[in-house]
């Protein structure tokens, strides 16, 4: 294995040198789309009815989540992005469409399966920002027929032009070993990395990936191994890329910062965090910042040194969020 690039090479220049290559370098995103709603309103007593809070209805909130979330933040960094993804036909389709359009992001990847409803997780929060229930709307039974085909069809007619491929699974049945096979092969005949943000139950389908960016408790799970330290960090990483058979893996240990695995490095990124609100979505934006910073031309360790940061940003913001270009240099100082 090759020594990893010193990170005293990573300057604040060479990070902006990055960025500005963001508006021309273009991630395709397949995976798992949501909508996020959220009720908001104030809590002043409890319910007679039941041991639980009454919240005064102040406002409704939606934001798009998942793999559109990884999309969301492509953008948000100034990046090009397609986006594949299935929805039901139902008024929350309509709102995520209006979403991403208004977030210049064409909704054109989406395919429509009339079997299910639009992925949906609907919050009551306060106005503090404590979440009282979560109801969620979806059938996660993977995609087939029909529906499996034409998510093919359309990652494959965008994938033309992406500089990396994102594979966002969720577990709500847009992603198939079938769909994903096909993105493998599309990335190595286009010779384009392709990043897998995983769930454990589809493991075996990220064969040839050239990253896979579980968790700390993802990894711990496919593994069987606790993670309580750098080097058992660094030995779960081993262990997974074997048992997922692919090139490279991160593994995120949130406030314990990030583990790098592959053919050019294996080191640890510690934590830059200074205030957390929210993790939510805090993976949609390490992958979506690791994706446009490889199809920007940066090293894998570049790329996680990047994308650490950009975390580091998102977690100190409330919900599924994203951060602008910007924000990231200013984080890198």
């Amino acid at each position: 294995m090759s020594p990893a690039p010193s990170l005293a090479t990573l300057t604040r220049a060479r990070a902006r040198d990055l960025a500005e290559r963001f508006a021309s370098a273009r991630v395709l995103v397949v995976g798992d789309v949501m909508l996020d709603q959220f009720l908001i309103g104030r809590v002043s007593r409890i319910s007679p009815e039941a041991p639980v809070p009454i919240v005064q209805f102040d406002r409704e909130e939606n934001r798009i989540g998942g793999a559109a979330n990884v999309a969301h933040n492509i953008s948000g960094l100034g990046g090009r992005v397609d986006l594949v993804g299935l929805v039901g036909n139902d008024a929350a389709a309509a709102t995520l469409r209006r979403a991403l359009e208004s977030h210049g992001i064409t909704s054109a990847g989406l395919v429509t399966d009339e079997a299910r409803p639009t992925t949906t997780k609907v919050r009551v929060v306060t106005d503090r920002h404590q979440q009282v229930a979560r109801v969620d709307y979806e059938r996660d039974e993977e995609a087939g027929g029909e529906a499996e085909q034409a998510l093919v069809e359309r990652a494959s007619a965008l994938a033309s032009e992406a500089g990396a491929i994102v594979v966002s699974d969720y577990l709500k049945g847009a992603v198939t070993h079938r769909l994903v096979s096909e993105l493998a092969d599309m990335a190595k005949g286009r010779r384009v990395p392709l990043l897998v943000d995983p769930k454990i139950p589809h493991i075996e389908y990220y064969a040839g990936a050239a990253l896979v960016t579980p968790n700390h408790h993802e990894a711990e799970v496919a593994t069987h191994m606790r993670i309580r330290s750098d080097a058992d960090a660094a030995r779960a990483a081993r262990a997974f890329r074997e048992r997922a058979r692919c090139a490279g893996v991160l593994v995120t240990r949130g406030e314990h910062g990030m583990w790098l695995l592959d053919d050019t490095a294996e080191r640890p990124f510690a934590a830059t965090a200074r205030e957390v609100a929210d993790v939510t979505g805090a993976g949609d934006t390490v992958i979506a910042t690791l994706a446009l910073a490889l199809a920007a031309g940066a090293t894998s360790t570049e790329a996680a040194w990047l994308a650490n940061h950009a975390a580091g940003v998102v977690v100190g913001k409330f919900g599924p969020a994203t951060l602008t270009a910007s924000e990231l240099l200013d984080a890198v100082q």
